[in-house]
């Protein structure tokens, strides 16, 4: 074997075949290389070898169309046939040879990474597992093309079949679609052709054994084919051929039997063990928090998915066969809506966005819309949205201790004083918190109810009634909780101001100047505050997030012996009240209050909790989009800390932000020219030089 390796390479490389083939790779692959991860600061080398990889359809041919097929057309291959060498030994060398010339682009672009690298954050196991599926996928499109080239003499006959075999592995998932857009037994056949599946699997932070399974079965097939296509020619030649067509077609059925078993059972196997999350933030990876939930579980869960398994969302869907690993409790179950299209009525009277879910148990369901799985956020520049994370595991998770939970805690947002409502994002927040929210008027009421474990009063412009206040203060005398957000309003409001007073807090009049640049976003009014370290502010307390608090007051808290103040959110300083609006300077005048003052405060009074928050805006859905969901994760903090249950089970949406890498301009230049021009230039150079040495002997 290894003389037909070192003859094969030696042949490659006389022949210009291989200068050709890796100079060409590594130009293409150097364009798109410098086109997304030098000027467009992608951290990934996925999005570049995803863009190069129908060069295999070409150039993968032209490598092997004279493998096999040359030999027989100058009846060099008698030679070998005749020889000591066995026909494994022949296909071997002459296969490694090919993976050699194809091993040397890749070896060079296992350097890529290693570059990025000096220029930010890089995720190497991403990067990497992108390498081994374009390598995979490489390798399985030459043992193809090898067993196309063993079929005729023809070079030309074998680089066209090559070509059509490549094509059609390349475009057989949009056939598929185009066949069945539910699926049925044949898409089923042809995804066995699905060539370019498996590589997208390897591209999106997650190794798949499924997928490597399935190229080293490609190779493994395609090799034996092509043993069996020489060795019927070798025993041709010696008059053996009833012995050895029964021989080649029982092994050649053997093969593809074991390739189908193998492919198989490993599909079969629980994604825990056969998936594995290659991401830097373990962006598919189930938490400890879900696994201790799911491990007591002794309730039956059954997860329903509102679509067609065929059309189901890939990422969701390994998320779905995590948790089915997790318990035998939990299952998963596809309903298409084109078939039962009534199903999800006996959950929900909302209609249902495709890939939705419904979380059902023995006591109660839950309805988890696929628009929640996903955040966004809206460009202005461009008028379109974008995903921003991804909150699978939280929702379902959620959901999951929603419908096994005895213990449903209740909160009330008050009315009837102007207050403001909740929007959409922060009441989606209460609903993963998994607590029943309603709005109440103390009017109607002797007292807040016994039921109630908070008490939202969000932004009033009008003041409380003594007898709302009077029910208020004796709900906290008896230990409830309470979230407290000002409204800046011109108007006195003594009755709501007392409940601060209840904890020591004064609000000031006017509204909050921040002077320093440091500490807002465009305007002095704009006021992003330093945010202080609690259970309410640990989901967002990392050094690198911001709270936006627009318009905000000023909270100035009073030593009481009987009351603990944490500081939540803080303006610098020298921020100070202005108590003239009218005025058009920001400077500071002398009505102006100094500070320092507090935008956020947690009190704790005997077994009462108070949270309070000085900026009517602080929780709406415009200033939560300028600092990407901090103030939506804020507000979920602030819900886990005021109301508490033992099946609470609060996880942040996991974010696709990624970090851009910083490529000095002139460095851009230099790596471009080396990668795209430089290299590839030098080894068609080299390859041409050898080839016209040897043309001219």
């Amino acid at each position: 074997m290894r003389a037909i390796y070192k003859r094969e390479l030696r042949s490659c490389f006389h022949s210009f075949i291989g200068p050709l083939f890796i100079g060409v790779t590594l130009f293409l692959i150097g364009i798109y290389f410098s086109v997304y991860d030098l000027f467009m600061g992608y951290p990934y080398i996925g999005y570049a070898l995803s863009s190069v990889i129908f060069l295999f359809l070409v150039s993968v041919p032209i490598l092997t169309m004279r493998v096999l097929a040359e030999e027989r057309h100058q009846k060099t291959d008698q030679l070998i046939l005749t020889s000591p060498v066995s026909v494994v030994g022949i296909v071997a060398g002459k296969f490694l040879a090919l993976a050699t010339v194809f091993a040397v682009p890749v070896a060079l672009v296992c350097v890529y990474p290693l570059i990025l690298g000096r220029f930010g954050t890089v995720s190497y196991g991403e990067s990497y597992t992108a390498i081994l599926g374009f390598t995979l996928y490489g390798l399985s499109a030459i043992a193809v093309c090898v067993f196309l080239s063993s079929l005729t003499e023809s070079q030309v006959i074998a680089a066209v079949l090559s070509f059509g075999v490549l094509l059609l592995g390349y475009i057989m998932s949009g056939l598929c679609s185009l066949i069945s857009s539910s699926g049925n037994l044949l898409t089923q056949v042809l995804s066995a052709f699905d060539m370019v599946s498996r590589f997208d699997d390897m591209l999106n932070g997650s190794l798949p054994l499924t997928s490597i399974v399935y190229y080293l079965s490609v190779i493994l097939l395609f090799l034996v084919l092509t043993v069996q296509s020489i060795q019927k020619r070798r025993y041709h030649l010696s008059g053996k051929n009833l012995s050895l067509g029964a021989y080649s077609y029982g092994l050649i059925l053997l093969t593809l039997g074991a390739v189908v078993l193998v492919n198989v059972v490993t599909a079969a196997i629980p994604v825990k063990y056969t998936v594995f999350d290659v991401t830097s933030n373990r962006l598919y990876s189930l938490s400890q928090e879900t696994k201790n939930l799911t491990e007591g579980l002794s309730e039956d869960i059954t997860i329903y998915v509102v679509c067609d398994k065929e059309q189901a969302d890939n990422t969701l869907d390994t998320t779905l066969q995590r948790y089915e690993g997790l318990s035998p409790h939990i299952k998963v179950s596809y309903v298409d809506p084109a078939v039962n299209p009534k199903f999800y009525t006996q959950y929900t009277d909302q209609n249902l966005t495709a890939n939705s879910l419904i979380v059902a148990g023995s006591r109660r369901s839950k309805v988890v819309d696929y628009n929640e799985i996903y955040e966004s956020e809206f460009d202005y520049s461009t008028y379109s949205s974008y995903v921003t994370g991804y909150d699978g595991e939280g929702q379902i998770t959620s959901a999951i201790a929603y419908v096994i939970s005895d213990d449903m805690p209740k909160i009330y947002s008050l009315e009837g004083h102007g207050e403001q409502t909740l929007e959409g994002t922060f009441e989606a927040a209460i609903q993963k918190e998994n607590v029943e929210h309603d709005t109440i008027n103390l009017m109607k009421y002797e007292k807040v109810p016994e039921d109630a474990d908070c008490v939202i009063i969000n932004g009033p412009t009008e003041d409380l009634s003594a007898d709302d206040r009077d029910k208020m203060l004796s709900y906290m005398e008896q230990g409830g909780n309470v979230l407290l957000i000002t409204a800046y309003t011109e108007k006195k409001l003594p009755n709501f101001e007392s409940l601060f007073d209840f904890y020591g807090v004064t609000v000031t009049g006017g509204m909050l100047v921040e002077p320093d640049g440091d500490y807002y976003y465009q305007s002095p009014f704009y006021l992003l505050p330093e945010i202080g370290y609690d259970t309410v502010t640990e989901g967002i307390y990392d050094g690198g997030s911001y709270v936006f608090a627009p318009y905000a007051q000023g909270l100035v808290e009073e030593e009481k012996e009987d009351v603990t103040v944490t500081s939540l959110l803080s303006p610098s300083e020298e921020c100070f009240a202005r108590q003239n609006l009218d005025t058009d300077t920001f400077e500071k005048q002398e009505s102006d209050l100094e500070g320092p003052f507090k935008i956020g405060l947690k009190c704790e009074k005997e077994n009462s909790v108070g949270i309070i928050y000085a900026s009517q805006y602080l929780f709406t859905e415009s200033a939560d989009m300028i600092v990407s969901g901090t103030n939506s994760r804020l507000f979920a903090g602030t819900l886990g800390s005021l109301v508490s249950h033992e099946d609470a089970v609060s996880i942040p949406a996991k974010s696709y932000d990624m970090e851009y890498l910083t490529v000095p301009q002139s460095t851009i230049v230099l790596l471009a020219v080396v990668t795209a021009l430089i290299i590839p230039a030098g080894v068609l150079a080299a390859g041409f030089g050898v080839w016209f040495q040897r043309r001219r002997k």
